[in-house]
């Protein structure tokens, strides 16, 4: 019997997918405890419009992060700071300072998480910091720290 899983089922499958079961597996184990749906049209469509949804919300998201890679792509952010004659700064410019600066400039929102910094920004002078935008998809944005 073909089944549509309503739920992860370990050794058989992801939700969403379309298995092969016995007939009594499905009808005294998945059925009762609601793990699955018999694979009729009505189950068959619903899995299709799924995984159309899917598709679309992923392509979606993608068309979004290279548009925002093309906007960010070798912009350059000046952050402000205080720093001592040396021109060292007190405590350290973090993700979240670059990520509102970002907000700032361009619009854009940012997580603090997707910044990555190849080390920490204590002194001032000119950074490179890469923002991942999505899975494969990131931008390379140059920082610049000067004295307030």
């Amino acid at each position: 019997m073909k089944v549509v899983l309503l739920q992860d089922v370990k050794s058989l499958g992801k939700k969403g997918e379309l298995v092969n079961v016995s007939d009594g597996y499905a009808r005294n184990f998945l059925f009762p405890k609601s793990l699955a749906k018999e694979a009729n049209a009505q189950a068959m469509n619903e899995l299709k419009n799924a995984e159309q949804s899917k598709k679309y919300k992923k392509d979606t998201e993608i068309a979004a992060a290279n548009k925002a890679k093309s906007e960010l792509e070798g912009s350059k952010f000046v952050i402000r700071a205080k720093a001592g004659e040396s021109g060292k700064l007190f405590g350290s410019i973090t993700p979240k300072e670059i990520s509102a600066e970002i907000k700032r400039q361009k619009a854009l929102n940012v997580d603090k998480r997707k910044i990555v910094l190849k080390g920490d920004i204590k002194t001032i002078g000119e950074y490179t910091a890469e923002i991942k935008l999505y899975t494969g998809i990131s931008a390379n944005v140059d920082i610049v720290v000067e004295k307030a």
